[in-house]
């Protein structure tokens, strides 16, 4: 049976003026008892959820009737869909040495040994203890001047003492109950960890592919328009350019050589946080990832399911829900604290002048009863423990409810960004072809005469403009897609090792690579 919340049952309300009871009685009761844990049983809450996603969703309930049939969006392995083998590395990679997710790692072992310490006060618990002595009581001397003297002699002793608290109202269960949903959250906590670096090696690398893109594009569009301006030059020597047309067309070929700098410092940038979230020095991939590779595509579009998905794909969502469970526990536990703790102790000791005495011809008392302390008067301690308690889990719960209304925001700007974009790159990809067209025809009048160097000036930099932005606008498309994996609740699907540590008490630290460069030079 289990107490639901006070007030209690009646079949476990405690008695008062009960006196002390014989150990039959503390037994008995126990066996009757023994199942009943004052506090609330925790139950999952129900939330209001959108039936749908966008502006026209309807309202439903959390309870699973409502959205049993939606099945989540199959989000493993994600990043794959970018087709791109040099990403797919570095992601296994960052698993395998990020410190963020190593210091999650260890937080996990920390709650498993929290939980098994708790487990481990359900049971009894025994201690043994010996001692050895070899002493002399010294010498006599009489009023005649006889001194006797007594030889020495050993001893030899022997205890064991052994306790049990029979958690009549179930403190120490709500206790290993408790943490138990705490070692869930920090699975969740890692889980998180696992999803926010996968998307950040995604992001980061877009990103540096991008600024590769732009590089190179400057680059080229800066060769062009020195070629422009030499052409410039060599008609104004014939006598049909203005040397305001040369110093117009030296100075756009300086302005564009001009973003390049910023571009690679950019990347670099992009780099080097690619080469910490992998937990190596920020320099290690220079080599890697010097050789230029397109801007991931990804493949749309994206299974989105339902909102209601978000309470079981999003790990943050699981661990709040997780957390709320653990200081619900923790209530009945607080609670537990204003009944009676009754215990069984026991003790046996030997004594014997030989160590073979012990079991036969030695000294040997024993003792064994049951204890009962009963909280009488402590000016309202424990009852505000119990309100502290109370205070904490509503602080959970609307954590928890934070915590989905964020998921469901993150979703939506998400899918937002995603399709905007996708519009906004179809259009800049359309301006930069016609600004393409515009600039060779321009290029080809002017050479004949046809056209003022404005026009050919005017269209150049409309080009590199609108060809700069197109660039941009496809790191943006890959950095949205990211986010949307990332708000549906789209991380690392593989195993994970959280049991072995990093420090071992024989071997210090585990072996880490010392040489990330030559090691990200083997990929290549």
């Amino acid at each position: 049976m289990t107490c639901a919340q006070l007030p209690l049952q009646p079949s476990c309300r405690p008695r008062r003026g009960t006196p002390a009871l014989p150990l039959l009685g503390a037994v008995l009761l126990a066996s009757v008892l023994g199942g009943c844990a004052v506090g609330p049983d925790y139950e999952a809450p129900v939330l209001m959820m959108p039936a749908t996603w966008g502006a026209s969703s309807t309202v439903v309930a959390t309870d699973g009737k409502d959205a049993a049939a939606a099945k989540p969006p199959q989000l493993g392995r994600w990043w794959e869909r970018l087709n791109d083998k040099a990403l797919n590395r570095l992601v296994e990679e960052a698993v395998a040495g990020n410190l963020d997710v190593a210091t999650a790692k260890a937080r996990v072992r920390q709650a498993r040994a929290t939980y098994r310490q708790a487990v481990g006060g359900l049971f009894p618990t025994a201690t043994g203890s010996g001692s050895y002595t070899r002493g002399q009581d010294g010498s006599n001397v009489s009023s005649s001047g006889d001194v006797t003297v007594s030889g020495p002699y050993d001893s030899y002793q022997f205890g064991l003492n052994a306790s049990w608290e029979l958690d009549l109202f179930g403190a120490n269960r709500r206790a290993a109950e408790a943490a138990k949903y705490g070692l869930d959250a920090s699975e969740e906590s890692l889980r998180n960890t696992l999803l926010t670096l996968v998307g950040d090696v995604a992001t980061y690398y877009a990103e540096a592919r991008g600024y590769q893109a732009r590089i190179d594009l400057a680059q080229r569009t800066a060769t062009s328009q020195r070629e422009t301006a030499v052409l410039t030059r060599t008609k104004l020597q014939a006598g049909s350019a203005s040397a305001v047309d040369v110093a117009n067309a030296e100075g756009q070929a300086a302005s564009t050589e001009a973003n390049i700098p910023a571009l690679r410092s950019s990347y670099q940038q992009a780099v080097n946080r690619l080469s910490i979230l992998l937990g190596a020095p920020p320099s290690t991939l220079n080599a890697y990832m010097r050789k230029s590779a397109p801007i991931p595509v990804p493949r749309l579009p994206i299974p989105k399911g339902v909102p209601a998905n978000v309470l079981v794909s999003r790990p943050d969502v699981r661990m709040a829900e997780r957390q709320l469970a653990q200081y619900t526990a923790q209530v009945g536990e607080a609670q537990a604290a204003l009944y009676p703790d009754v215990s069984l102790a026991g003790n046996i000791d030997t004594s014997g002048t030989k160590f073979g005495d012990l079991g036969k011809s030695s000294s040997i008392s024993w003792s064994f009863g049951p204890s009962v302390t009963v909280p009488i008067f402590n000016a309202g301690q424990l009852q505000a423990a119990v309100e502290y308690a109370q205070a904490q889990r509503d602080q959970y719960f609307l954590a928890y409810r934070s915590a989905v209304l964020t998921a469901l925001e993150d979703v939506e700007n998400a899918m937002v960004a995603l399709q905007q974009g996708r519009i906004q790159s179809r259009s800049l990809a359309a301006s930069a072809s016609s600004y393409r067209q515009a600039a060779s025809l321009s290029r080809s009048l002017y050479q004949a005469g046809a056209t003022s160097f404005l026009e050919v000036l005017d269209a150049e930099r409309s080009l590199y403009t609108a060809e700069d932005s197109y660039l941009e606008s496809r790191v943006s498309i890959a950095t949205q897609y990211v986010n949307l994996n990332k708000a549906l609740g789209g991380g690392w699907d593989g195993a994970v090792d959280s049991r072995t540590p990093e420090i071992t008490d024989d071997m210090g630290p585990r072996f880490v690579k010392a040489d990330w460069a030559k090691h990200f030079m083997k990929l290549n």
